[in-house]
């Protein structure tokens, strides 16, 4: 269609802006978003506290330091913090737990030094008619220390299946040593075991180790009670021998415990029968070394100190000795490093919390 120039002008003013020839529009300039910043990560440090199944360490020395308590504030609030740091064990050892312990070992040490303080009859039995109800108090006290624990967050399944596969090993050692001239294999390990884990778990593999081995070699009897509070408290000495001490100067320091204690396992396992025996007789020595009931206990301690040094010391219990030092000698260095790695990956992997 033909339009003359005036129409074509006409129409060209007539047109709406709708209709006219789009003007090229300024494209918007896309704003830079901003890049994420990186959160940081959480950075765990040696000064940190960790949360574990098996442990609950503060290992924050410098603020405990400041605070002037081994776990910082008040006696009451930071005690199981202040044993922790006293041991630096695996397990850690709560409120509960040190009273449980507490008056199981004062229990314990009237039941071996009564008979220094009450006139006993000596015969024969030799603990066999209190023996069975002692045996039956101990128990329930050993389960009332692992709950304690437990209850605490000191003891999870992975502790209680390390305690089941140490006393299954102890009480598997104890038959190759039977205990002949003294010959014992079952306490070097419970020794490294207690340094590891703690006073609270050393005090019960004690106690199950001996109760299981009793068991494999038909060695049940009014001893067994006796035996097992004797090793639970090396397995509790064990724990609290000072955490600082490494290297060649732990080994050394390991080895004297455990001379000490073969000694003093002997003398308590001396303790508990030789008040019932009459007319005890050792050649080359004509001095009494029999309990007399009613006299002052410093007569009898000195009777029993005698009898001691000569009935077992010299024999029974430097055998055991001997074989406590061979035996960390040999074994020490690497039991501790496979018992410290099986504590590190099951106790140091922190709890996440759900928020």
């Amino acid at each position: 269609m033909r339009v003359s120039d005036g129409s074509r002008v006409s129409m060209s003013s007539g047109l709406s802006p709708s209709a006219q020839s789009p003007q090229p529009q300024p494209q918007p300039q896309p704003q830079p978003q901003p890049q994420p910043q990186p959160q940081p990560q959480p950075q765990v440090s040696a000064s940190a506290s960790v949360r574990s199944p098996l442990s609950d360490v503060k290992t924050d020395a410098k603020t405990d330091a400041e605070a002037g308590w081994p776990g910082g504030g008040g006696l009451g609030d930071r005690l199981p913090d202040f044993v922790a740091a006293l041991d630096g064990s695996a397990v850690r050892l709560g409120k509960r737990s040190i009273i449980a312990l507490s008056l199981t070992s004062v229990a314990g040490v009237m039941m071996f030094f009564w008979p220094l303080l009450v006139r006993v009859k000596p015969s024969g039995l030799q603990h066999g008619a209190d023996a069975p109800y002692i045996f039956v108090a101990v128990l329930p006290v050993l389960v009332l220390i692992v709950l304690a624990q437990i209850s605490e967050g000191g003891m999870d399944s992975k502790a209680l299946a390390m305690l089941g596969v140490l006393s299954a090993v102890d009480a598997a050692l104890r038959p190759l040593g039977a205990g002949v001239a003294g010959i014992e294999t079952v306490f070097f390990l419970l020794i490294l075991a207690g340094r590891v884990f703690g006073p609270g778990f050393g005090f019960v593999l004690g106690c199950t180790s001996l109760f299981a081995s009793a068991l494999l070699t038909a060695g049940v009897g009014p001893w067994l009670p006796f035996q097992m509070l004797c090793s639970g408290w090396i397995g509790l000495g064990a724990g609290l021998l000072p955490r600082r001490v490494r290297g060649k100067r732990e080994l050394a320091m390991l080895i004297g415990y455990g001379i000490v204690v073969a000694y003093l396992f002997g003398a308590l396992m001396n303790l508990w029968f030789w008040p019932f025996i009459t007319g005890a007789d050792v050649p080359y020595y004509s001095g009494q070394i029999s309990y007399a009931a009613g006299a002052p206990i410093l007569e009898n301690l000195h009777r029993f100190l005698i009898f001691t040094l000569l009935t077992s010391t010299g024999g029974w219990d430097t055998g055991r000795a001997i074989t406590d030092t061979i035996a960390l000698i040999t074994f020490g260095p690497a039991v501790l490093a496979v018992l410290r790695r099986a504590a590190r990956r099951a106790s140091y992997d922190p709890i996440r919390s759900s928020d």
